[in-house]
């Protein structure tokens, strides 16, 4: 990288990394999801948001990548772990908190852990779990969420500290 401004501030460049899966049966018909990155090297990026889609990946896990003839940059394989985790939620619309992606990111942020929503038609919400974060607290209420019919959750990309707390 260099300092393209002249002022001795050297500016990461921000690219779009894709991946490529099968999409799960009922689920989003999509087989491809495009994620934010900062660019590394020539083909190496850190994922700056949270995936929606691809499982195994994380915000903060550097990914290699190709880049094809139109100039997208497809990922084929992870370089390095965050140690963060992916997990998502979805309301169940007949629960107490309806189809609200709003509602369910309220619940969570006590735990300061940051949420995207996808969209007001399909209210996912995919959080970035950070290795600092109260892991046990944040599954616990996950798990009693799910159970009470808050919602249905599912971990797009885990940790050791999550499979054992």
């Amino acid at each position: 990288m260099d300092d393209a401004r002249g002022d001795g501030v050297v500016e990461l460049e921000r690219i779009k990394v894709w991946f490529r899966f099968v999409p799960r049966e009922g689920w989003l018909p999509q087989d491809t999801e495009g994620l934010w990155a900062t660019r590394l090297s020539a083909d190496t990026a850190r994922i700056r948001n949270v995936a929606f889609l691809q499982n195994g990946i994380a915000e903060g896990d550097v990914v290699r990548f190709q880049t094809d003839r139109d100039g997208v940059h497809w990922t084929v394989g992870r370089v390095s772990a965050s140690g963060n985790c992916t997990i998502r939620v979805v309301p169940i619309p007949s629960g107490p908190l309806g189809r609200s992606p709003h509602a369910v990111h309220q619940r969570l942020s006590a735990f300061g852990i940051g949420g995207e929503i996808f969209s007001e038609e399909f209210p996912l919400v995919a959080f970035n779990v950070p290795t600092d974060a109260d892991i046990a607290g944040i599954k616990e209420l996950l798990e009693q969420g799910e159970g009470d019919g808050w919602w249905h959750y599912e971990v797009g990309c885990g940790n050791d500290a999550w499979r054992n707390a």
